[in-house]
């Protein structure tokens, strides 16, 4: 941008040369001498006799010559420009592009409103990977120089964006767009694209949330509700809710984390007391089935079967090694 600037103030101060030269030589009103050197410097021309004075005219020879090479130079430096912005454009969608292809168990954000931007900036700090879609190319406007931001412009709807996307291969989707019927489009398109895909919405109306949840989202979020039973827990039982925003305190270095069992698990089949586990810095404080039962707490003896998800919660290192690497 500096350069384009240094363009447009060089074409400011010849024409400005140009307007006061003219006003001490020939006189003119300085409408007319502004309107004299435009028409100079763009070549349009203009009868003899516009100017009087032969000083004037030796002036105006000078500054058109000058002014000829300088508006050259000028307009050839804006080309290059427009075409180097127009090249690097295309450049960082085919890296994003190619980024967004080799992604695999990612997070699927829609909308990057101020909720958006705050999923997104959790998973960064959680060192998850994710890509971002919403409609308006004006919100990442501040984030086009930031390589760590893979996004997508288009319709969070649409099948073709969400594959795009990565859809198939995506762990989860979370849909924050403005509006309730936004969100169940999305829902929608998502849950055919996808059978199996987590997926949380919010809602703005309490009344939405149905609709969401018979669309097929998974887990339906109401700011508003949530809010305000946060705030009540904490004039109920103020030192529970503490205890339970350890998990989102960075400085504790402990995170509360849901880690699935996979069929390759090397604890599937097995016995929670014979896994090493809390070896590794991870308590388990609830197993829940793939049937949707639900062991709180769990007993040692309770068996790790596919499709289980383990309630942990340990330090960050070792939850979010767990989670990064897929190894359970």
């Amino acid at each position: 941008m500096q350069r384009f600037y240094s363009v447009i103030g060089m074409l400011l101060l010849l024409t400005g040369v140009g307007t006061v030269g003219l006003r001490l030589i020939e006189g003119d009103p300085w409408l007319h001498c502004l309107y004299m050197s435009v028409i100079t410097l763009a070549t349009i021309g203009y009868n003899d006799d516009i100017i009087d004075t032969d000083a004037g005219k030796i002036f105006i020879m000078v500054f058109a010559i000058c002014g000829l090479g300088i508006f050259t130079y000028s307009a050839f430096q804006l080309g290059q420009m427009i075409v180097s912005l127009q090249m690097r454009s295309l450049l960082e969608k085919r890296r994003m592009n190619k980024s967004i292809d080799a992604l695999h168990d990612h997070y699927i954000i829609c909308g990057y409103g101020r909720m958006g931007a705050t999923i997104c900036e959790y998973l960064k700090n959680k060192h998850q990977p994710y890509v971002v879609l919403d409609i308006d190319e004006n919100v990442f406007e501040e984030h086009a120089e930031h390589s760590d931001l893979l996004y997508m412009i288009g319709d969070s709807a649409d099948d073709d964006v969400l594959r795009a996307a990565g859809i198939e291969r995506a762990r989860a989707l979370a849909s924050v767009l403005p509006t309730d019927a936004d969100n169940v489009y999305v829902i929608l398109s998502a849950r055919m694209l996808r059978s199996d895909l987590q997926i949380i919405s919010r809602a703005g109306e309490e009344r939405a949330v149905k609709r969401m949840e018979r669309a097929g989202a998974n887990r339906v979020i109401s700011p508003y509700a949530s809010g305000a039973v946060k705030m009540a827990r904490f004039m109920l039982s103020p030192s529970v809710e503490d205890f339970l925003e350890i998990a989102d305190d960075e400085g504790t270095g402990m995170e509360l984390a849901d880690i699935q069992i996979r069929e390759d698990s090397v604890y599937a089949g097995r016995e929670l007391r014979e896994t090493d586990l809390r070896d590794r810095g991870i308590m388990v404080i609830g197993i829940r089935r793939a049937n949707g039962e639900r062991l709180m707490p769990p007993h040692g003896t309770a068996r790790l079967e596919p499709g289980d998800s383990l309630f942990a919660f340990g330090t960050s290192d070792a939850v979010n090694g767990m989670l990064s690497a897929s190894d359970v």
